[in-house]
């Protein structure tokens, strides 16, 4: 183990394989990774399964219904935040598109939309619908996309944690990039209240298929070497809540929503002042 990499925390998969993984702490970076990390070729075992929510359009359970109603707030926060860009024309990258909503609000919108989405069922769900036409295609991996500056917004709404290789993944992003265009990176935040609260019990921990759990230091650090630069961070209040839901059943095994509510409220609070909220919105630009 490298001298500046601690133990930080023992978590369990709660979603697929119920195996024990754990995290480790750079000091460097002020980063957790995911250890021991599944082999590439194993990645997609830990995506398959019916609770694994951002695949699917299912409203089935609470949580589903929960999810699904917050998701429709979100698209129209997430939509404004776009449209506040000065863009040439409108060309949009979101990568880790899930079932394509956010695609679609975007082209609904005058954007010029691409996808990448490396789930099966959710790129087909997607692909139907947008009806994919020559100007809107949904992609399985980003390296099949041309290596040219052509996007003028590139979101990653909680993507980033999943990327295995991190430096080649931003560079690849830079390189996909307008050299005014903006990167925009939601990632869930370890140093949150309801982080602190529910330790090996956050539901954003969400190992294996997180492999790394970010600071405001680290997304700062890694977009550093590749020369871009945070000009802008956001919160995601809505995050908190959500988790927290998650969390309650992991360590208790059932969902207790007064308590959840509770937490989440709390950790936004606290957030007014620290500025941690559970999830951040980042906006990169190149330097």
């Amino acid at each position: 183990m490298d001298p500046e990499t601690t133990h930080y925390l023992t978590c369990k998969d709660y979603t697929v394989s119920n195996k024990i993984f754990d995290l480790l702490y750079h000091e460097a970076l002020d980063m957790l990774e995911t250890f021991p990390q599944p082999k590439i070729e194993e990645l997609s075992g830990y995506y398959e399964s019916d609770d694994y929510i951002s695949h699917t359009d299912s409203k089935k359970s609470g949580t589903e219904k929960l999810y699904q109603f917050v998701k429709k707030i979100a698209l129209g926060s997430k939509l404004k935040l776009i449209n506040s860009f000065k863009t040439t024309d409108k060309n949009l990258l979101d990568v880790g598109c899930g079932t394509g909503d956010f695609l679609l609000t975007c082209k609904n919108n005058g954007w010029k939309v691409t996808g990448v989405e490396p789930n099966p069922k959710a790129k087909i769900s997607a692909e139907n619908k947008l009806r994919v036409e020559s100007d809107s295609k949904i992609y399985s991996e980003i390296n099949h996309l041309k290596n040219e500056a052509k996007f003028d917004v590139i979101t990653l709404w909680h993507v980033l944690e999943h990327v295995p290789n991190l430096d080649i993944y931003i560079s690849t992003l830079k390189l996909l990039l307008k050299p005014n265009g903006v990167l925009i990176i939601a990632v869930p935040n370890f140093k949150s209240y309801d982080a602190n609260y529910y330790k090996q019990f956050w539901a954003a921990f969400d190992v294996p298929r997180h492999l790394w759990h970010f600071s405001k230091k680290s997304i700062q650090g890694l977009f550093a070497k590749q020369e871009m630069s945070v000009i802008k961070i956001l919160p995601m209040v809505f995050d908190s809540f959500y988790v927290s839901l998650l969390s309650e059943k992991y360590k208790n095994g059932k969902s207790n929503f007064l308590k959840a509510f509770y937490i989440g409220l709390i950790s936004n609070i606290k957030a007014m002042g620290t500025k941690e909220y559970s999830s951040l919105i980042y906006l990169i630009k190149n330097t």
